[in-house]
């Protein structure tokens, strides 16, 4: 039987959940908990030299820094390493290897930077250290890519060559197609490595895979306590180690690595969960990085089916190198479907010329200050329209929707009002079924000059610009606060980010109710925090 490893990779990859704060004593406690475990390969942390020394956490800025850290431990019979990226840690950071507590260094790299880590893995190994060559996002090579990088890695003889599922894309084919090649091209002793992640819930069972169809060769598998890591979150290495003390005659001591869960790792996911979600499962879905999901649910504007929309206008590299600029601009692309309004603008027009149009939004004054609404509309018998929800105690006659998201979540209901409650739409809003009373062109309503380009509210005076409308009356707009508690009568609406940019909205929304023509007087019914912009 070929010799197989267990790689614990908590204090390394585990740092993404808590920026790699998990304390002295913490750090000090999870190594020695997989030290008496048996664990045959710890990593310690990232070699970063970006990065200022602190003692409470896992990324340091040399090795001399890591000796500080773990001063005095002893590792038994595991193998201690560290990890790099390349390009953040230069040779002048890093001692020969007997001066440090590190046996090995594990690089990473992109396939753009093959060359450059394969000389720098040289270097690491005339300096004494074990090499593990670990290429991230394996899923970005093609079969001829991949041959290349396995024949560089031939040249470099590293101790080991690790192949990463960086966004846990993966399947039980995909991972024996990896492997076969590797193990038909690469030389006798270098030894194979597989690091899962968990987008698909595969991890595991991924890593057994890999563990029941080895060969001749060494195979390390990587594993995180209570598999603690980035974004989905690793294979879980408790679960590892019982698989292989159960099937490959491996004797890890479970009951140390539950301790270290028990004590340690369970207080941060109490903080911080990580595992299997739906936006990992989205990404992997798509084949992208995360962070193009988070971006686009964190808009609020968003049903899923458009989300997934956007994604798959992604190509090549840029899937998984995450570009901020471009799916704002992807998004904006999807956002801006045009279509002909000239028949629902005129419609609603003829319908309010000549009166007053009370516009509601879902600020909690439209609750808290409902009798000043109700004395309005009492007095002035307006025209009433909603925006982006049906408020409850109100008749309304229009419910105005820019946010495919908040429709989504309404279109049931609305459903069972139609016809009594006419549906204004702008062009990037799909019904579900049918088709909306009006639809407008998105496009020409949009404030180019602000950074919220699609606020609702900007946009419905834009159009009222175009009509001889008596009176706009705003109810509900409250504008944004910094408290713990929610803006919102719905706390669901909230937008992820609207706490921490609170005045910068505000700001915002005030510049551009101060742009927008205007040819009737607009007056607040409610307090607001941009009552201000209308003087």
């Amino acid at each position: 039987m070929a010799h197989l490893n267990l790689l614990d990779c908590t204090l390394r990859d585990g740092g993404y959940v808590n920026d790699w704060r998990f304390g002295h004593d913490n750090i000090v406690n999870v190594f020695e908990r997989l030290v008496s475990a048996g664990v045959d390969v710890i990593e310690v942390g990232f070699l970063d030299e970006r990065q200022p020394f602190d003692m409470d956490r896992s990324i340091f800025p040399d090795t001399a820094s890591a000796n500080k850290i773990f001063a005095g431990l002893d590792h038994g019979d595991s193998l201690v390493v560290a990890m790099i990226d390349i390009g953040t840690c230069g040779l002048e950071n890093i001692q020969p290897c007997d001066q440090t507590i590190l046996d090995g260094i594990r690089v990473i790299f992109k396939k753009s930077k093959i060359s450059q880590a394969m000389e720098f893995c040289a270097q690491l190994k005339e300096l004494g250290y074990i090499v593990f060559a670990n290429a991230v996002s394996i899923t970005s090579y093609d079969d001829d890519e991949y041959a290349e990088l396995l024949d560089a890695v031939n040249e470099l003889e590293p101790y080991t060559f690790s192949i990463v599922d960086t966004y846990g894309l993966l399947h039980r084919q995909d991972v024996n197609h990896y492997f076969t090649m590797a193990d038909e091209r690469l030389k006798s002793n270098i030894g194979l490595a597989y690091h899962a992640h968990n987008n698909f819930q595969l991890a595991y069972s991924n890593c057994i895979e890999t563990i029941e169809t080895q060969g001749d060769r060494m195979l390390t598998v990587d594993g995180s306590l209570y598999a603690m890591g980035k974004s989905a979150g690793n294979a879980a290495g408790e679960l590892l180690a019982m698989y292989m003390n159960e099937y490959r005659g491996k004797s890890y001591d479970i009951s140390q690595l539950l301790e270290a869960i028990d004590t340690t790792i369970m207080d941060f996911y109490q903080v911080t969960p990580w595992g299997y979600k739906f936006k990992f499962f989205i990404a992997a879905l798509h084949d992208c990085h995360p962070n193009y999901v988070t971006y686009l649910m964190d808009k609020k504007k968003l049903s899923v089916k458009s989300i997934n929309e956007i994604l798959d206008m992604l190509e090549g590299e840029a899937k998984l190198l995450y570009d901020a600029k471009l799916i704002e601009d992807l998004y904006q692309k999807y956002q801006s479907v045009e279509c002909d309004d000239h028949e629902s603008v005129s419609a609603l027009a003829k319908n309010l010329s000549g009166k007053k149009v009370l516009l509601l939004a879902p600020g909690n004054h439209v609750v808290d200050q409902k009798e000043m609404v109700d004395a309005y509309i009492e007095e002035n018998g307006p025209v009433v329209m909603s925006v982006g929800f049906v408020p409850n105690g109100y008749d309304i006659d229009y419910l105005f929707m820019s946010n495919s998201k908040r429709y989504t979540q309404l279109s049931s209901y609305l459903l069972r009002r139609e016809p009594e409650i006419k549906t204004i739409a702008t062009s990037n809003v799909t019904k579900a079924t049918g088709t909306f009373d009006y639809v407008l062109n998105y496009g020409s309503l949009l404030d180019e000059d602000a950074e919220l380009v699609d606020n609702p509210l900007i946009m419905l005076l834009r159009l009222f610009a175009k009509f001889d409308i008596e009176e706009v009356a705003l109810a509900g707009f409250d504008g944004y606060t910094t408290r713990p508690a929610s803006d919102y009568v719905n706390p669901n609406m909230e937008y992820p980010f609207s706490k921490k940019k609170a005045l910068e909205i505000n700001a915002d929304t005030i510049a551009s109710l101060k742009r927008v023509p205007r040819t009737a007087p607009v007056k607040f019914v409610t307090e607001s925090l941009y009552e201000g912009a209308m003087d």
